[in-house]
């Protein structure tokens, strides 16, 4: 399905994206890896199958002025985007009234507006060629609020509804577009995440420890972007939150409070 496909996938160097570049290197796609971590980046580069057939492309997604001549530098550089995995995210753990808003404003750039920026960069391409695939991480949070990732949730809430309606605008085009949604994947996130005065976490949340190896997350992901999906939600038992946001609201309400952030 993707032998020779070109793959671009940002957040590439750690977690969801490092595992999604492994298992599409096995099947032969082309691979465009974005991350700041030019390090990580190369590393990877040199652990995958056939390290001619990836291009490390680092980049800083929470520069706006920087997204549109990465894209150009990438189309220049491999000739065309078949699949766009936009994966690059950030989360927080502090309350709502306690993140500054140019924290909000961070969490916002890196989570919306940077896939949506790249999205329409590579969109008009693939529109022109009459075939492609936008791939979202989204989240759990993206329909389930909770304590402490306020900003995060409204993000990924945010993406949500955006992909949605772009698949709708894109019916008959030959583009899909796929919005996956996972839960507790023990990855970095949390040891990232910003805290107080801008800082990181620095603390592995204990979910996140007992959550899903990546690699299983990865596999996972990658069949729903074979099969054309367009959602699907990857993780433990935390996923039946999604079902019971809809069905069981108020029990929803009494049971977040006391969740763990994730």
């Amino acid at each position: 399905m993707f032998k020779d496909k070109v793959v671009w996938i940002t957040g590439a160097s750690s977690g969801i994206g490092e595992a999604l570049a492994e298992e599409l290197a096995k099947q032969g796609a082309l691979l465009v890896l974005t991350a700041r971590r030019t390090e990580r980046l190369e590393a990877l580069k040199q652990r995958l199958p056939q390290p001619g057939k990836v291009l490390v492309l680092p980049g800083d997604l929470q520069d706006p002025s920087a997204i549109a001549p990465l894209a150009e530098q990438a189309e220049r550089l491999v000739g065309k985007i078949d699949v766009l995995v936009n994966n690059a995210g950030i989360s927080q753990r502090l309350t709502a009234l306690e993140t500054p808003l140019d924290d909000v404003r961070r969490l916002m750039e890196i989570n919306f507006f940077a896939p949506v920026a790249l999205t329409n960069a590579v969109l008009p391409g693939m529109l022109k060629r009459k075939s492609g695939q936008i791939v979202i991480i989204s989240s759990v949070a993206g329909y389930v609020g909770t304590p402490k990732r306020s900003s995060y949730c409204a993000s990924k809430h945010a993406v949500r509804g955006y992909y949605d309606s772009l698949r709708a605008e894109l019916v008959d085009t030959g583009v899909g577009v796929t919005i996956v949604c996972p839960g507790y994947i023990n990855t970095e996130i949390t040891e990232h995440a910003l805290s107080a005065n801008g800082q990181q976490h620095g603390i592995k949340d204990k979910s996140i420890q007992n959550g899903l190896a990546p690699e299983k997350c990865a596999k996972a992901i990658v069949d729903a972007m074979a099969k054309g999906k367009s959602e699907m939600a990857i993780g433990g038992k935390e996923v039946l939150a999604i079902y019971a946001k809809r069905f069981f609201p108020k029990l929803v309400e009494r049971v977040v409070p006391k969740a763990a952030p994730g």
